[in-house]
């Protein structure tokens, strides 16, 4: 396979230029983050003008030029999953890639599985199959083999077909509008997931009241600064359900804090002192300052209207050609429900399926499910939609 090998910043600078006449910019990374405290970036593959590129992130010293110009207006940026592009392009230059096509989103879009894997998406709209054989590679180790150079460009090189060939199955469903919708909502997610402190997503935290949540706070942020130090993975540094353990026990005393099970790894006995100071410091924090509890579940009662309303939500996607899980899981739809029904909701920010091309496609069919305007009876029980959706005797669709 031919492609472009750029190692030096002079040749990224070069190749540059050239990336600024394309149309269409296709990329993918490598990357290595279980060791460290952000990902080790390691390989950018590129597929532009039918030409494919590799920029070996270890031996060019400034990367920024590139993003630069992938952030720069005028062509459209393809990606699978690119989270993690843009949170490369964020950091190195505060922006985001222009024109993002993720093609997984674009996939669920028009009927197919979410979230779809790279070589599915290959068999079944291109007919093609790549090989899986170095998904265990540690990017950072050099020479890289010209079977691992043949896996990095397998990621990229088809990205530019299956994105023409979604585009136009967009456009025959008149969803064009729909995907641009999505990719700014997923592009502000991200920026926000970056730029937000993230003690809040702490698996347990929604159950903590506030002192607890202070002193959750307090520890996220020093194992973040410790993680960053050391360079290290956060987990490696202080596990989730440690914080929340601390953080419910509401005490400072050393001897205490050496008795949580799991607290007994040495180079976590030597940072008691510090642990206990996080927790000190969180203990004198006023009420009045203390962080608003995480919303939990409002009203479980709602649970088996939640469950018979996803069963809905799938059936009429499927009918639609639509992903399901794309749309909306079952919190958004018990949020949907609350949002709906409870006194005082309608004043809040409606939840996500509640908003934009979601609303367009389910909100009156849902609402008129709630009102029991809508009834569901069984039509064809071993069919593919057995599900038949009726409004006043007429079938229903969404």
């Amino acid at each position: 396979m031919h492609y472009e090998s750029i190692t030096t910043d002079r040749q990224l600078q070069q190749y540059c230029r050239t990336l600024a006449q394309r149309e269409q910019i296709a990329l993918d990374t490598e990357f290595v983050s279980e060791h460290t405290y952000r990902p080790v970036l390691c390989l950018i593959q590129v597929a532009a003008g039918g030409e494919l590129a590799v920029i070996d992130a270890l031996a060019v010293e400034d990367l920024a030029p590139f993003w630069q110009a992938l952030a720069e207006p005028g062509h459209t940026t393809i990606v699978h999953a690119g989270r993690s592009e843009v949170e490369f392009c964020l950091s190195a230059v505060g922006r985001v890639p222009a024109g993002l096509f993720d093609v997984q989103l674009a996939a669920g879009l028009v009927g197919m599985e979410y979230p779809a894997a790279y070589g599915t998406l290959l068999s079944k709209l291109l007919g093609e199959s790549v090989e899986k054989p170095e998904t265990r590679t540690d990017w950072r180790c050099r020479p890289l083999s010209q079977r691992q150079m043949q896996y990095a460009l397998d990621d990229v090189r088809y990205l530019v077909p299956l994105r023409d060939l979604l585009a136009a199955r967009l456009q025959e469903l008149g969803r064009l509008a729909w995907l641009e919708e999505e990719m700014a909502t997923w592009q502000e997610e991200i920026q926000r997931a970056v730029s937000e402190e993230r003690w809040r997503r702490l698996s347990g935290v929604s159950g903590l009241g506030g002192r607890s949540l202070v002193i959750a706070r307090e520890l996220f942020r020093w194992r973040e600064a410790e993680a960053q130090r050391r360079n290290q993975p956060v987990r490696r540094v202080l596990r989730d359900d440690l914080i929340i353990e601390l953080a419910r026990r509401q005490t400072a005393d050393v001897g205490r804090i050496r008795a949580v099970r799991g607290l007994e790894r040495g180079d976590l006995r030597k940072r008691l002192d510090q642990l206990a100071a996080c927790i000190r410091r969180a203990l004198e924090v006023p009420e009045a300052e203390y962080p608003a509890p995480v919303p939990r579940d409002q009203m479980p009662r709602l649970s088996i209207l939640g469950q018979f309303l996803f069963v809905a939500l799938g059936s009429i996607c499927r009918q639609a050609q639509l992903a399901p899980n794309l749309v909306g899981g079952p919190n958004d739809i018990r949020e949907l429900i609350v949002y709906r029904t409870a006194e005082g909701a309608q004043g809040r920010r409606p939840p996500q399926v509640a908003r934009g091309w979601r609303q367009q496609f389910l909100g009156k069919f849902f609402d008129d499910l709630l009102a029991g305007k809508t009834s569901v009876r069984i039509g064809e029980a071993t069919s593919e939609q057995p599900l038949v959706f009726e409004f006043r005797g007429e079938t229903s669709q969404p």
